[in-house]
């Protein structure tokens, strides 16, 4: 308790501090400078973001070619006598014979569709969404004059990010950009205590042995290996900076790592964003994980986890649609649409939104089972939309019993096992409606105390009760209010299997 309290002061302070200085930067005449107190004029999370809810994005790349290990492979196949260093070596052939350069013409993408996937990123529900721009492997998903290793001229031979973005633009959804390649830059040719697998800072291991130190001028840069790392910031800078001015995204979002990069640039980075903003008239969005970016400048993103409390700040998770993979693996396994939704709720009930992480083929196939279970995503959306895009969180996210253990990374696992005893709420953004979510199926005929909102002296809805409704059915439900409780008679009906939905209308 005293933790939570601890971070709401702070969170408290940081709001009221934004409230206290001017408005944002706007005005032709009027632009970001690169330093923490210009920047901190900037708008953490327009309404536009705080409405969104769901965005989604995909792992897709060289990388995804041998389908093996994780989207690490660039960097493990390198690590003698690990398991996917023994897969490469074994498919493909001795590493200093088949480097990862060499998967990049097998990289051929003849299946993607923009059109499509932004109809089926529509479908799903998605408000923004864009691809992984770059990952750690340095291959960079777009037409660059920066990077001479980009899909634009080898590989698919096609501007995957451009495409992308002129297909989400027709549909009005936003755009995002996500950028790992932070970690991409060799940090450790001088600390050969940090050769091979213990350099953690960066991408690919370093011994002067292996292909990844190689100085071929243009091989030297896929493997970040720059011939110090002031210039390797540099072209980490140069790289976004190019995908803002080419194609102007809505979002920037960051991976781990970006605490690598110095101050200076990450400021350079900022007001270039944030500037094209104010160029085009619209209010951007940064994203990053371990607050390395201000929480009064950008989004704080937890890493495959959620958070146990509402948290006062518009905050996201990104997940994934696989078991435990971002990119494509043969025989990966997939969460169903019941459990991803059910954990995406608990998210928006705690002021959350969502990155959902789809993994295509390295030719461009999406595969049935991915689409099946977006599908049954998109039709839950549909459904219960409004209970979900632009609401606001109550004053409490819930109650229940399920039992939410430690995620991986951040904050609480983003697979809890959800039932009908699992209960969350929304709020509408005029307070005329609220939303109560079983996520699960309740038993039909069942009467339920709903202690957390009833009664005359506990969490009431902002105004009194006038009716209650079944949402997808239109049916009114039976509810009394008591000075301890309120009941609700559930109907005999059958019920959505995702979860279900009642919607309180109110005075």
């Amino acid at each position: 308790m005293k933790q939570f309290r601890l971070i709401y002061f702070i969170v408290g302070v940081l709001i009221l501090a934004s409230c206290s200085r001017s408005q944002k930067v706007t005005g032709e005449n009027q632009k970001y400078e690169a330093n923490w107190e210009s920047l901190k004029q900037h708008k953490a999370a327009p309404e536009w973001f705080a409405d969104a809810k769901l965005g989604m994005y995909f792992h897709w790349g060289p990388y995804s070619v041998p389908a093996y290990g994780s989207a690490w492979y660039p960097a493990n196949m390198y690590v003698k006598g690990s398991d996917v260093n023994k897969f490469h070596e074994k498919n493909f052939g001795p590493i200093e014979e088949f480097g990862y350069e060499d998967f990049i013409p097998m990289f051929t993408a003849e299946h993607f569709d923009p059109e499509e996937w932004a109809d089926l990123f529509q479908m799903t529900g998605a408000k923004f969404a864009g691809p992984v721009a770059e990952h750690h492997d340095g291959f960079a998903m777009w037409d660059s004059e920066v990077n001479p290793w980009n899909a634009a001229d080898m590989g698919p031979k096609r501007d995957i990010l451009g495409e992308l973005f002129a297909s989400l633009k027709k549909r009005n959804i936003k755009t995002l950009a996500t950028f790992h390649h932070a970690r991409n830059g060799q940090r450790n040719a001088n600390n050969p205590e940090y050769w091979d697998r213990n350099g953690f800072n960066s991408h690919y291991p370093y011994n002067p042995d292996l292909p990844t130190a190689t100085t071929d001028p243009k091989l030297r840069k896929l493997f970040g290996n720059w011939e110090n790392i002031e210039d390797f910031n540099q072209y980490w800078l140069d790289q976004v900076e190019e995908v803002v001015d080419k194609y102007n995204p809505d979002m920037l979002w960051y991976d781990s790592w970006l605490n690598m990069i110095p101050e200076d640039k990450i400021n350079e980075m900022l007001a270039y964003h944030f500037n094209n903003g104010l160029k085009h008239n619209k209010e951007v969005v940064v994203c990053s994980k371990h607050q390395d970016i201000p929480l009064e400048i950008g989004i704080d993103d937890l890493e495959q986890g959620g958070r146990r409390d509402i948290y006062p700040l518009p905050w996201m998770t990104d997940i994934t649609l696989s078991n435990s993979h971002w990119m494509y693996v043969e025989g990966e396994k997939y969460k169903d649409a019941a459990l991803v939704v059910r954990n995406m709720i608990d998210v928006w009930s705690k002021n959350g939104t969502v990155l959902l992480n789809i993994s295509p083929r390295a030719d461009g196939v999406i595969n049935q089972e991915q689409r099946d279970i977006l599908k049954d995503i998109g039709a839950w959306m549909k459904i219960y939309g409004e209970a979900v895009y632009g609401t606001r969180p109550f004053k409490i996210f819930g109650y229940g019993n399920a039992n939410a253990t430690d995620a991986s990374h951040d904050g609480q696992s983003a697979k809890v096992k959800y039932t009908a005893s699992d209960v969350r709420y929304t709020l509408a953004k005029d307070k005329k409606s609220m939303y109560v979510f079983f996520l699960g199926v309740p038993e039909a005929g069942k009467t339920i105390k709903m202690r957390a909102i009833g009664g005359f002296h506990r969490n009431l809805p902002p105004s009194p009760i006038k009716n209650i409704k079944l949402m997808g059915a239109d049916i009114d439900i039976e509810w009394k209010l008591t000075p301890q409780t309120l009941l609700l008679t559930m109907p005999e009906v059958e019920y959505n299997p995702i979860a279900t939905v009642l919607k309180l209308e109110l005075e």
